[in-house]
């Protein structure tokens, strides 16, 4: 067995949509493939894997930097105990190789989208599913179906009122009862009113989330906190700046609902430094560090085993980015449940139509390993890469 090439490419996001911080019409994301010599049933294995939703491609760390430590430490450096398949935590470390600490950025995306590909690879080696390799390596009990909520009420370039609402309804007929919407891109007092518009088809705050995607300081988080703090909310996302622990502290004091953060933590250390310093609260906060943006599984599940040394419970683990990938996560690790971008963010938003969707909780599919071959929006991409 042995890997004869790795490939990426930079695959542009659909839409024109916005957050309070950024417009998504120029962002990019990296699709991996590791190209092997096995054949099963006369077709090629390969691993495929891409970084995350919602930041940039890092194709040019992952050309000149990774691919070249990984081909040239050779295919037996990388394997597993019983030569069986590939060792993540090899990977990670010869991906790594001659990086200082620290400096994480965009060098956690390029890491992360490799190493999952590997995860992809020992799937289909093994001819199963990746939650169930996932759940394996963990030791971990699945749970097949996860709850699942749909994320959307964006910005958008164009529309007028009733879109969040006709958006939402959307969701609701494809079988969620739960949502995410954006904030802080319009004056608070319209917020308000697009809260209100949302929860005439979530029905009831519970099922309805709100993020800020790190816009706010402060006073007007704080003032946003007063004016939500009566509609009951799931929780209150990605307040201020992610690496502003102390901002976040200072909210959780005066806010009760439950808080949620994590998304742009790149590594262990950063969720360290949230769980000392940040003011979560266990049994109410949640978490959403994404492995597809902080070097992989591997570093992925040093967070989670961190969180649970401080008290919290993985199922308040609830990944950043609504795609295929994370869904395996979350089903293999246990966690609390998954987000989807149903109407967003393709081709890699949303689940192949092999992914059942049941009472507002997803089954993933049958398919070895993260099933992105079965993703019809996705799979002109993959053989644009292979081809």
């Amino acid at each position: 067995m042995r890997v004869t090439e790795i490939r990426e490419l930079s695959v542009p996001l659909e839409g024109n949509i916005s957050n309070a911080v950024v417009n998504f019409a120029e962002h990019t994301v990296s699709l991996v493939a590791v190209l092997t010599d096995v054949v099963r049933d006369g077709r090629q294995v390969i691993g495929l894997a891409f970084n995350s939703i919602g930041r940039f491609a890092q194709g040019g760390i992952i050309r000149d930097r990774v691919i070249p430590r990984m081909m040239a430490a050779g295919t037996d450096a990388l394997l597993d105990a019983e030569g069986s398949g590939f060792d993540p935590a090899k990977v990670l470390a010869t991906a790594m190789r001659n990086e200082k600490p620290g400096g994480h950025g965009d060098r956690a995306g390029a890491v992360g989208a490799l190493e999952l590909a590997f995860w992809d690879l020992n799937a289909k080696l093994r001819g199963e599913p990746a939650w169930v390799t996932i759940a394996r390596h963990f030791g971990t009990t699945p749970q097949e179906a996860m709850p699942v909520y749909a994320a959307g009420g964006y910005y958008y370039g164009t529309g007028g009122a009733g879109q969040l609402r006709d958006e939402l309804l959307r969701y609701r007929d494809m079988g969620f009862d739960a949502y995410k919407m954006k904030i802080g891109g319009a004056s608070l007092a319209d917020d308000v009113r697009r809260i209100e518009e949302a929860l005439t088809v979530a029905g009831d705050g519970s099922r309805l989330a709100v993020d800020a995607n790190g816009r706010f300081g402060f006073d007007e988080a704080i003032a946003y906190a007063d004016a939500i703090r009566p509609f009951g909310l799931r929780w209150y996302e990605e307040i201020g700046d992610p690496l502003d622990y102390d901002l976040n502290r200072r909210v959780a004091e005066c806010y009760d609902g439950p808080i949620a953060t994590g998304e742009n933590l790149f590594s262990a250390v950063d969720t360290r430094n949230l769980l000392r310093h940040g003011g979560m609260r266990p049994g109410r906060d949640v978490f959403q560090m994404d492995a597809g943006i902080s070097y992989g599984l591997v570093e992925y599940g040093r967070m989670i085993a961190l969180m649970e040394e401080h008290g919290f419970d993985r199922r308040f683990a609830f990944p950043h980015g609504g795609h295929m990938i994370n869904l395996h996560i979350v089903v293999g690790m246990g966690l609390g449940g998954c987000e989807a971008y149903p109407g967003v963010f393709q081709p890699f938003g949303g689940y192949a139509a092999e992914c059942r969707l049941v009472g507002s909780r997803v089954v993933p599919g049958a398919s070895p390993g993260f099933g992105l071959e079965a993703k019809d929006d996705l799979r002109p991409a993959i053989a644009h890469l292979l081809n």
